[in-house]
């Protein structure tokens, strides 16, 4: 369709629906969030209807119009009814696109509730400021977390009250653990896990000695001890387990000293390729090394030897005249020799000059030039990330943050990543050439882990594939779409992960708008757990529910809690009786389904 009228016309007029703009991998998931959790009215705006996820936004049952348009013009927003709609996501664009499209919304209605998608972040928190109900998220920056955890081989952490939440799996989670968020893992199948599954509750040890001391129980009065039938012994639960648990600060991976030292060294060796300089090299240190020994020798004084040795090798040692000669005032006691030890000295920093020389042009041109670093010699133990799209730089910039090596590779000159990689010193290996040769670049033999985050699936793939030919040992880390293709990845590889954008940002941006605040989300594989702060307000659902009613319909577990008139967090809060009133403060781990339904209870009841 052009940009003259409807794609898919609605069949009647329609109103407290919600638009989505975009027809990326983004909106596609967006679209599933809203029609499948939240159960609510979408239309759908795309620039081809044609092109990428738009004809699969299509077919997805519970759209109620996808309508096509070359940009987001104010006619374009009028034929998606944006006078009576009740959100409006942009999640395609660049920033400023997006922000021209928000403020337009904002001018035919009021009370919309906009969520924009923003690469710069710090851009965004002002635009929040000009939006009457609005929010700036970056896919980008919500899902690196994910990605960065995965290399290092730990979950991520999401930030609450002071303490990092985290998944642990089967024998790393501790006995003060918060709540168990999954179980029946299996890497082979992993559409058998089962998100917040049901437990046995904070009373069930009470349930249990009531029932003992109960009529009849194996208790009687008098102390008298009626033997218990024999319980059945529990049944194992299959595969493995995940528990959501706290650390009062998020573990760095900092590299000692002493290895930055020896790779420092190592990196030096580039410079040195040449096997006849090396020799050169080599002899004009051992002929200083020895002519320091003389002087030393002849003078008895370490102090003096170092000063004098290093203004011969600058060239700016004075020589002695015959007159002071004569007189016996020359500059040293050793006489010829050390004169001899001396010229020796300055000979070899002649040699010395051009190389130090040569060396700092090459460190301060490279920058000079815009042009990023090469990998040395000396990296070790880094992590290699293969593109620097938007996430591919939030992924290389979080591992730099954590004090872990990172070494970048990307195809395209122009790409945006290259210059905020070269900001932070991370060497970036450029060219359309081979995987093989690149990943040979990036020194993938000495390398921990491989995170391929391009657009393409494919391209993804083959950047893993390559990189475990290459170094059967590291861990890759691969950014896709499918959730099928998924599966068999975790199937075949081992060491392996994979993650997707959309499939993480999906969740927080279908929550923002419908108004609730996401702080953080959690990954289980490729299933996502969202950790979310809700705030009881006047005219609230949530007044009068308790943990009762916010958890037995399942999917949502009540993790901390914060009165009306506490300051402090109360985490695993016992009582699963006490109401809530205005003014208290929940934190919640939800699928996204049981988010999409503590929303209905806000919205139906409040």
């Amino acid at each position: 369709m052009t940009s003259e009228g409807w794609g898919t016309r609605p069949v009647e007029p329609i109103s407290q629906h919600y638009i989505v703009c975009g027809g990326n991998a983004l909106a596609h998931r967006l679209v599933l969030e809203l029609v499948e959790h939240y159960e609510v009215p979408v239309v759908v705006l795309v620039a081809d209807r044609t092109r990428d996820h738009a004809p699969q936004i299509e077919q997805l049952p519970g759209v109620a119009a996808v309508v096509e348009y070359a940009s987001i013009t104010d006619e374009a927003l009028r034929a998606v009814s944006v006078e009576t709609a009740r959100g409006l996501a942009l999640v395609e664009g660049s920033d400023q696109d997006n922000i021209h499209a928000a403020l337009s919304a904002q001018g035919h209605n009021q009370d919309i509730r906009i969520v924009l998608r923003m690469f710069n972040q710090r851009l965004g928190e002002n635009i929040e400021r000009l939006l009457r109900n609005g929010a700036a998220l970056s896919g980008s920056a919500t899902a690196a977390p994910a990605f960065a955890a995965a290399a290092l081989g730990r979950p991520n952490s999401v930030e609450i009250g002071g303490r990092f939440l985290h998944i642990a799996f089967d024998d790393a989670i501790t006995s003060d653990r918060i709540c168990v968020v999954a179980d029946h893992i299996d890497r082979q199948d992993l559409s058998k896990i089962r998100l917040l599954p049901e437990q046995r509750g904070d009373s069930a040890d009470f349930v249990r000695l009531a029932s003992e001391f109960g009529d009849d129980g194996p208790v009687r009065p008098g102390g008298v001890r009626r033997e218990p039938e024999p319980a059945p012994e529990p049944e194992e639960e299959p595969g493995g387990v995940a528990a959501l648990q706290a650390l009062r600060i998020e573990p760095r991976e900092p590299t000692s000293w002493v290895r930055r030292v020896r790779w420092r060294l190592l990196d030096m060796m580039r410079f040195f390729t040449s096997a006849r300089m090396r020799l050169v090299l080599l002899i004009a240190l051992a002929a200083v090394l020895m002519a320091f020994g003389v002087l030393w020798y002849l003078n008895r004084n370490f102090g003096w030897t170092v000063y004098i040795s290093l203004l011969d090798l600058a060239g700016a040692a004075q020589p002695d005249q015959l007159s002071d000669i004569a007189a016996g005032n020359g500059a040293g006691t050793g006489g010829p020799w050390q004169r001899v030890a001396q010229v020796v000295i300055t000979i070899c920093g002649i040699t010395f000059a051009p190389v130090a020389t040569a060396i700092a042009v090459e460190v301060l041109g490279s920058g000079r030039r815009g042009q990023p670093r090469n990998p040395g010699a000396g990296t070790r133990d880094h992590v290699i990330v293969v593109g620097l799209g938007n996430v591919g730089t939030r992924v290389a910039a979080q591992l730099h943050e954590l004090g872990v090596p990172v070494v970048c590779m990307e195809r395209d000159p122009q790409a945006r990543g290259i210059a905020a990689a070269r900001a932070l010193g991370i060497p970036v290996v450029l060219g359309d050439g081979p995987f093989e040769e690149q990943l040979r670049r990036a020194r993938l033999r000495h390398s921990r882990a491989l995170v391929a985050v391009s657009g393409d699936d494919a391209t993804n793939l083959e950047a893993a594939l390559e990189a475990r030919h290459g170094n059967p040992e590291v861990r890759v880390v691969v950014r896709l779409f499918d959730d099928n293709f998924a599966g068999h990845f975790y199937a075949t590889l081992d060491n392996a992960a994979s993650r997707s954008v959309s499939y993480l940002a999906a969740p927080a941006f279908a929550a923002a708008l419908m108004g609730r605040e996401v702080r953080g989300m959690l990954s289980v594989f490729r299933h996502v757990l969202l950790i979310a702060e809700l705030t009881v307000e006047d005219g609230s659902g949530l007044i009068g529910m308790n943990r009762h009613d916010l958890e037995d319909p399942g999917g949502v577990r009540v993790i901390a809690v914060r009165f009306a008139r506490s300051a402090q967090l109360q985490w695993n809060f016992p009582d699963r009786t006490r109401r809530l009133t205005p003014g208290d403060q929940i934190v919640v781990a939800a699928t996204r389904s049981g988010l999409a339904r503590l929303n209905t209870v806000l919205v139906e009841e409040g």
